[in-house]
């Protein structure tokens, strides 16, 4: 089923509602979709390069607009909503324990799912659930899915299709690695 549901995400990069599609897609992998927009991104960066800049654009603001809904869904709709979507993440019997620290760190938590290949999903919900402070929630979404989906459009804008394999296989280790680099930096600072 999901190998479907990614074949038939991928067929809409290709339509003249393409665009339109990306930004659907983008907005509802931020609060319950589980194929990601870079999906759609990534061949329609390399089939119009003159639009890769509107289209990161169009991506990063598309998903915090889902990572809102996902906010609003974890803040209003927690038990009838939110805790079916944990569940079919495996993450509802975590919550509990997971929102203690989440509010300590919720921006760090927030940066790191929006930028790595953790579910963002979760985090969006759990951070609505957890009371997590608005604008804290928005900032690191703006930045983190600013960062990811603009470096895909540039590594593509500058490189061209010799990269895809490359994004799709390891870019989100690139940013997992990045991210673990930065944290352990301000540890490290923290500790000195």
């Amino acid at each position: 089923m999901l190998r479907r549901l990614y074949d038939w995400t991928l067929s809409l990069a290709s339509g003249p509602r393409a665009p339109a599609a990306l930004g659907t897609v983008s907005f509802v992998e931020s609060s319950f979709f589980p194929i990601p927009p870079d999906i759609l991104l990534i061949p329609m960066v390399i089939a119009r390069k003159e639009k890769a800049w509107f289209l990161a654009l169009l991506c990063t603001v598309t998903s915090v607009l889902g990572g809102l809904a996902g906010y609003m869904i974890g803040s209003f709709l927690f038990q009838q909503v939110a805790e079916p979507i944990l569940g079919f993440y495996g993450y509802l019997d975590k919550f509990e324990s997971f929102s203690e620290i989440f509010n300590a760190w919720g921006w760090w938590f927030v940066f790191i799912a929006g930028l790595t290949p953790f579910p963002y999903k979760v985090i969006t919900i759990a951070s609505g659930a957890a009371g997590l402070s608005l604008p804290i929630f928005l900032v690191a979404s703006i930045v983190s899915r600013g960062i990811r989906f603009f470096v895909v459009a540039a590594l593509l804008y500058f490189f061209g299709p010799p990269i895809r394999d490359f994004i799709e296989k390891r870019l989100g280790l690139m940013f997992t690695l990045f991210v673990v680099l930065l944290v352990g930096g301000f540890v490290l600072i923290k500790l000195l």
